[in-house]
């Protein structure tokens, strides 16, 4: 029952995000994570400094999981995980510390996670465990 109600979800979802694929691979990576056991506390998170943003911010166990999201209509073009370089894992890191400051979790306690998920007929999602530091 509840896998029927799931597709008439994505289906309508993909309707009404059509133009913004980043939006429907944020939804899609959100539930796939509250499915495995995490608790999504924030979303699209911005530091007040303006760097960076997080896409995703969950616990899973005692850890506090910094996600981001990487959404492709096909991995013709390389993998999505592979789109989070240097340069971008530098403004995660700052906005991350700034997070875990302000929400009082030690340093020691996070990791960065990257849900790579594509658009085919059958939407295909990974999720990449403490993907760098």
């Amino acid at each position: 029952m509840f896998n029927a109600l799931y597709r008439v979800a994505d289906w309508l979802r993909r309707r009404s995000y059509a133009g913004n694929h980043g939006r429907l691979g944020e939804d899609y990576a959100h539930r796939f994570l509250r499915h495995r056991g995490c608790i999504v506390v924030a979303r699209n998170y911005r530091p007040p400094a303006g760097s960076g943003e997080i896409d995703l911010v969950v616990w899973h166990g005692k850890t506090l999981a910094f996600v981001e999201v990487k959404t492709r209509f096909s991995d013709e073009y390389g993998a999505p995980e592979a789109a989070v370089d240097s340069g971008k894992r530098l403004a995660l890191e700052r906005a991350a510390r700034e997070y875990s400051r302000r929400s009082g979790v030690e340093w020691k306690r996070t990791r960065f996670d990257i849900v790579s998920v594509l658009l085919e007929r059958r939407v295909r999602i990974a999720w990449q465990q403490d993907a760098f530091r």
